[in-house]
């Protein structure tokens, strides 16, 4: 007249060693659209052009700044590409340093 019992422990997930620091983030944000590719890259444009004014503005900001990746989408690659071409063009005057006051 034995009868096993069988104690179950409660399965709660419980939360990492206070330790080991911030929980690795979950989701986030696509970069650059369908695939992770910016827009440089689906159109297959290696090189950029300095001289092309108008495809240089869309990346600098009303003050003058160059915007940064991250809000833009391109790939780190073509940043860098692109940053080239708008301090080209800065240093033969096609795009300003900076706004007026």
């Amino acid at each position: 007249m034995s009868e096993e019992t069988t104690v179950k422990a409660p399965e709660t997930s419980a939360p990492a060693p206070s330790g080991s620091g911030p929980a690795p983030r979950q989701g986030g944000r696509p970069s650059g659209g369908p695939g992770g590719r910016g827009k440089f890259c689906t159109e297959k444009i290696d090189a950029i052009p300095y001289r092309d004014v108008r495809l240089l503005q869309g990346f600098v900001a009303e003050r003058g700044k160059i915007v940064p990746r991250r809000l833009t989408g391109v790939c780190t690659t073509h940043q860098r590409r692109l940053t080239r071409a708008i301090k080209q063009a800065r240093n033969i005057a096609l795009l300003p340093f900076a706004t007026k006051h």
